[in-house]
């Protein structure tokens, strides 16, 4: 049996960039109301507008325009979407530390976000699939998110009715009881098969169902295979739109608010999920760390790339599963790139990016199981560039000491050379092991090595209130000076930026104003 599902696209893919002293205009969504059958999603196509426009955008053409905005915790403002009020803080920030040039991005204003975890509750003749209200475990349903892609809303409404036909029992945190806690929804853009302009519409969702049972041997499982053999029948590639990528399962009986457990399980379709990001083919499993607006995290790749000057070493902490290393080592032509990462899950996914990295990549590339809060100084020597992304909380301690310690004076290289015959000294194991490359992709030429320390710190933030700390910290030493700052909308009806800032060593250079002296031309007579 076939279901006929409804696919709309309420809201175009719109662009802009604000300069600090100016909005850029933006255009209207279209009305909140479609056709009640429409065709597969459409994305209208929108200009970028002039960075340099004086014209205010009305409050409407940059508004959320959401029907389940206040009920709903997932967006926290419904106007100047393009503009948070925080970026006018930041600005002041970064030009109290001589940074006059701040500039913030924006990418989709709506339909951006395509990665999602959702509860799943309610009854199975009318589930919720939704987020939390603000400050209780009541779930909101959330149909029409506009802050979602199209194709993660319209994945919900076939979840909705396969529950509801295969009388699945979602889960009731009182009792502990109930078939199906979460959904997450991950949407690729990945499709080399039709125009480039097209690929974002025609996103196909990775469907992972958090089961509450221990594994695929408890009695419920036969129901979960229904479940996911409704959604590849009714949204898999026979159909007349392909929407399911893959389905996975995760198993969680757990009774706290951790939402997955440690089993996962690959059900339909495929198994591998690609997605190009930063100049390259990258692979993220379901339960591998990703950025949910796709589109923004690949501009802040492409503008981080121009402040890595080619040929370096880079040592990337809190490397998740590469991207951003393995990005540097495509387009920047490093001669290595360090990976430090705690979660031992990302590894896989590493590897299989690896596996499609160009074939001109020429880079001593590692990627090491480690926690680089512990003896950070070993991470950081031999690297030309630190790239740090730290979570929501910022650096740890530790990091952040040995970023101040760098000595910024004619003294590097006496400092260097201890510090590397302390590393060669250690005798520790645990942290001798951590040194050794879980994965190690060794360079065609002969690179030597160096003992030399960062001259540029690249550091990504998500947590605007920590990287101010850090920022401060990390000048307070007089060791580094801020040369860049820029923010993106990462989350677009938040008063959450993303921010990407660029340290280097040293004093920052005054510039001195060359007198011209006017020599007088004789005249020949």
């Amino acid at each position: 049996m076939n279901i006929s599902l409804s696919f709309v696209s309420p809201y175009p893919p719109t662009y802009c960039r604000a300069s600090i002293s100016s909005p850029p205009t933006q255009r209207p969504p279209p009305p909140r109301h479609p056709p009640s059958r429409p065709p597969p999603p459409s994305f209208a196509t929108s200009t970028i507008p002039n960075p340099n426009s004086t014209s205010k955008p009305s409050d409407l053409a940059c508004s959320l325009h959401c029907p389940h905005f206040q009920s709903c915790s997932g967006c926290t403002h419904e106007f100047n979407l393009h503009r948070p009020a925080v970026v006018d803080e930041a600005a002041e920030f970064f030009k109290n530390f001589g940074v006059s040039d701040f500039t913030f991005d924006s990418c989709n204003l709506w339909g951006w976000r395509c990665r999602a975890k959702l509860a799943v509750r309610g009854s199975s003749t009318e589930p919720l699939i939704g987020l939390y209200q603000e400050g209780t475990h009541a779930v909101v349903d959330i149909p029409d998110c506009k802050a979602h892609h199209p194709n993660i809303n319209a994945a919900g409404e076939l979840l909705k009715k396969g529950i509801t036909q295969l009388n699945v029992e979602p889960y009731d945190e009182d009792a502990g009881t109930g078939e199906l806690r979460y959904v997450q929804m991950a949407v690729t853009t990945y499709n080399t098969s039709i125009p480039q302009s097209k690929r974002y519409e025609h996103g196909k969702v990775q469907i992972t169902l958090v089961w509450n049972s221990r594994s695929e041997s408890s009695p419920s499982f036969q129901k979960l295979e229904a479940l996911a053999n409704f959604l590849w029948r009714n949204g898999g590639p026979g159909c007349d739109f392909h929407l399911v990528h893959s389905v996975w399962a995760n198993f969680q009986t757990s009774t706290n608010n951790i939402i997955f457990g440690n089993r996962w399980k690959h059900l339909l379709g495929e198994k591998d999920f690609w997605e190009h990001i930063g100049g390259i083919d990258t692979s993220l499993d379901p339960y591998s760390f990703g950025q949910a607006n796709t589109r923004a995290f690949d501009s802040l790749l492409r503008k981080l790339q121009k402040y890595v000057p080619y040929g370096s070493s880079i040592s990337d902490l809190y490397g998740g599963a590469g991207i951003i290393g393995l990005s540097l080592a495509a387009t920047r032509k490093c001669r290595s790139v360090k990976c430090i990462e705690i979660n031992k899950e990302s590894k896989p996914s590493f590897q299989r990016t690896i596996s499609r990295l160009p074939n001109y990549v020429d880079s001593n590339i590692s990627w090491h199981h480690a926690d680089a809060s512990v003896d950070p100084l070993s991470w950081l020597v031999g690297s030309d560039v630190v790239v740090v992304d730290p979570p929501r909380k910022g650096l740890d301690e530790s990091v952040l000491g040995a970023l101040q310690s760098l000595s910024s004076t004619k003294h590097d290289i006496e400092a260097s050379n201890s510090t590397m015959l302390k590393i060669k000294d250690e005798k520790r194991p645990w942290i001798l092991r951590a040194r050794e490359a879980s994965i190690h992709i060794q360079s065609k030429t002969a690179f030597g090595d160096s003992g030399t320390l960062p001259q540029t710190i690249i550091y990504i933030s998500c947590g605007w209130d920590s990287f101010k700390e850090d920022c401060k910290a990390l000048l307070s030493t007089k060791a580094w000076y801020l040369d860049k700052a820029h923010g993106f909308n990462f989350f677009p009806g938040t008063q959450s930026i993303e921010v990407l800032a660029v340290f280097r060593r040293g004093a920052r250079a005054t510039l001195k104003k060359n007198k011209s002296v006017k020599k007088k031309k004789k005249k020949l007579v």
